[in-house]
């Protein structure tokens, strides 16, 4: 084990809805606007701000999550983004819900998979950001509230955001001066600079295109005028060296011979995935082809299997099954025997139809938007053998999605995490079980990385599949 000097703040917010993605996503086009090489981070699951994060660093966002990859793997997943694709002049980790907001789950302890347990566990510096616009005098004893609440968060700063006037600003820091905590920035209340979301929160950056990198453009510009980014800058370099050994997917897995192309499904109808699981099945001996739904017609050459991660297939259900030809070469190759891993949209996409637009077909199940939303961690259990994991075998994953699917399981389920009962679609034939592998839970591979050697394995020993690629 060895030390890493890393740079490193975690922006924080006394709970959600303060603005913490605009500021951080802001901090890192500012920071990058002046040369220096950031790595973007974020606690928790969610898919949506590491895109943001990622489109303003000009490197993948990270996620950091206790539930999902297990505690022991936190400060390794960390350097490991911070030095890939090259290291980063420092890293900016942005937090989830509230600071002290952990996981809802009765396994757990209160706390478990908060924002101050990462900041803990990678021993570094808070920066609160403060929604300031319906508080004065007050906010000093908020921020003291967080200051003192854990010994073992060391909350370096305040940015006060949505300041409505000059006078309000000094309000809040004369406040925040007798209270003892600096305060990095004022952000004033700019509305043209709201991100604009739907029924799953953020649209996200790769749906926004242009639009996306105009307002990443005007957030760098709003924070780095309202923030200073030297005092931030130090507060990162007030963090100690970090001890620990970064995450190397190559020691996780063994490569196997054959260099399978494996298809991973992309664009702006599946942007939801973890960076780690690529860097796996890379390791795992696969080649690694995007493949976008919306636009390709066929799978790349010679694919041998296929993973659709999650995403918003139903914003786009006409525009897929429109490309008739995409969903023809999925059906054959799923029919062929070839491994195909589907989470959340990959689920819906295979179904027979999304709300009455035909899909691939390769899931005897209807899919249809509902009113409500389906969130949470879930500690699930593979109720058969699959692709991806022998039946038994348990695993930590996450639920976020407002559609339904009848029936929501089949005859060979995926997975069981409740008592409601069994849940997904594992169906086909081969030596490690079943080859199709379709459910509503979201895996970061990097907590489970056997499941990549496992799926990369059985497609090399898939032979090609005629009229499933071009």
């Amino acid at each position: 084990m060895s030390a890493h000097r890393v740079p490193r703040i975690v922006l924080a917010a006394p709970g959600s809805n303060a603005g913490k993605t605009s500021i951080a996503t802001g901090l890192i086009a500012a920071l990058t606007d002046r040369g220096l090489t950031v790595s973007p981070h974020k606690v928790g699951p969610d898919y949506i701000d590491p895109g943001y994060h990622g489109l303003a660093a000009g490197r993948p966002g990270r996620n950091l999550d206790n539930w999902l990859v297990g505690e022991d793997r936190i400060v390794p997943l960390f350097l490991h983004g911070a030095r890939t694709p090259r290291p980063a002049d420092v890293a900016l980790v942005e937090g989830v819900m509230g600071l002290f907001d952990g996981a809802a789950h009765a396994s757990v302890a209160p706390g478990y998979g908060s924002t101050a347990q990462v900041a803990a566990q990678l021993r570094a510096p808070v920066v609160l950001v403060v929604d300031a616009a319906s508080q004065a005098r007050s906010v000093a004893a908020l921020v003291h509230g967080f200051a003192t609440f854990d010994p073992a968060v060391r909350l370096g700063g305040v940015v006060l955001n949505r300041v409505g006037s000059d006078r309000h600003e000094a309000i809040l820091r004369e406040a925040l001066g007798e209270a003892g905590v600096p305060v990095l920035g004022a952000v004033r209340r700019i509305e043209e600079l709201h991100t604009p979301s739907r029924h799953l929160g953020l649209v996200p950056a790769a749906e926004r295109s242009a639009d996306a990198v105009r307002t990443v453009r005007a957030l760098g510009a709003v924070v780095g005028a309202s923030v200073d980014l030297d005092a931030v800058l130090r507060l990162a370099r007030s963090a100690p060296d970090l001890a620990g050994d970064p995450w190397d997917p190559a020691a996780e897995v063994d490569p196997i011979e054959g260099r399978p192309v494996v298809a991973v499904a992309g664009g702006p109808a599946f942007t939801f995935g973890y960076a780690e699981t690529t860097e796996l099945l890379a390791a795992a001996g696969a080649q690694v082809a995007t493949v976008d739904p919306l636009r390709d017609d066929a799978l790349p050459d010679g694919t041998r299997a296929l993973v659709v991660g999650g995403g918003f297939p139903e914003v786009h259900a006409g525009a897929l099954s429109a490309n008739v030809g995409l969903r023809t070469a999925i059906a054959a190759l799923a029919a062929a025997g070839a491994p195909v891993a589907a989470e959340c949209a990959g689920l819906l996409y295979l179904s027979r139809e999304l709300d009455g637009e035909p899909m691939c077909g390769v899931l005897d199940t209807a899919t249809a938007m509902h009113r409500t939303l389906n969130l949470g961690y879930r500690a699930a259990v593979a109720l058969t053998d699959s692709v991806l994991a022998p039946a038994g075998t348990r695993v930590r994953g996450h639920e976020f999605h407002r559609t339904t699917a009848t029936p929501g399981a089949g005859t060979t389920p995926a997975w069981q995490w409740s008592a409601r009962g069994p849940e997904g679609f594992v169906q086909g034939s081969g030596e490690f079980g079943g080859t199709v592998h379709a459910s509503y839970l979201h895996l970061n591979w990097a907590g489970s990385p056997s499941m990549a050697a496992r799926f990369v394995t059985a497609a090399a020993r898939v032979p090609e599949v005629a009229g499933a690629h071009r």
